[in-house]
């Protein structure tokens, strides 16, 4: 919130409209009840099925708002949100034999959230991003910590865990910011689906640094990613 705060003063960002503000805090209930159910689903669930159904549900539901809003794309475009969703699906599939809960219900919600999110999100005026983008962190704190005090739950991170948290909350508003910028210059669709194909960058950064292996179903899902972007960008022209 912090970080979004100093950009949108040094952009020079006028202060928000009144619709902004009501974009901006039903995209920071979207939005942060997306994300808690996310990583709620994939501690009691299988991560298996949490991740993919969230993925998609995440591309799907800003995509059919953007036709709806914005118009139906290119057939060259729509083939690639076609195989973009199908590369998520693939790289987000986990080898999980866990029995137990599968965690569907908490995939469909935060499913739901990210992708309310991204519609919101897409409705802020030109020129109003990282003010906006405040107001959302500030709501999603509000909510977070709300929840904390109604369920008495244990929030106080282990200490060695906060620069790794702090980091993950830079990246996290770069790329919500970078989305909103996204949104302003082109389709909601478009930027919709590509931002959703992060899963993608995770499953490289794993490989790289982690030295995980990169399954087949993996392989496939990134080599059907690069096709997508390739047929989105050549079709968005």
């Amino acid at each position: 919130m912090v970080l979004a705060l100093t950009l949108a003063l040094v952009r020079g960002e006028t202060a928000p409209l009144p619709a902004d503000i009501v974009w901006s805090a039903l995209a920071g209930v979207a939005g942060g009840m997306g994300i808690t159910s996310l990583y709620h689903g994939l501690a009691v669930g299988r991560m298996g099925v949490v991740a993919p159904v969230t993925g998609v549900f995440a591309a799907l539901i800003p995509v059919a708002a953007g036709i709806v809003l914005e118009g139906v794309p290119a057939t060259l475009v729509l083939f690639g949100i076609a195989l973009a969703i199908v590369a998520v699906i693939l790289v987000s599939r986990v080898d999980d034999q866990r029995s137990g809960p599968s965690g569907l219900k908490f995939a469909f919600i935060a499913g739901l959230g990210i992708g309310l999110f991204g519609v919101f999100a897409a409705q802020l005026s030109d020129g109003h991003a990282f003010g906006s983008l405040t107001i959302m962190r500030a709501t999603e704190a509000l909510l977070i910590v709300g929840i904390i005090i109604v369920t008495r739950t244990a929030w106080r991170p282990k200490r060695g865990l906060i620069p790794a948290i702090t980091a993950v909350g830079v990246l996290d508003m770069a790329g919500n910011g970078a989305f909103i910028l996204a949104v302003q210059a082109g389709s909601l669709a478009v930027a919709a689906v590509l931002s959703s194909l992060y899963p993608v960058t995770t499953v490289i950064l794993a490989t790289v640094f982690l030295h995980e292996k990169v399954t087949r179903s993996h392989a496939v899902g990134i080599g059907t990613a690069a096709v997508a972007i390739a047929c989105i960008a050549a079709g968005s022209t």
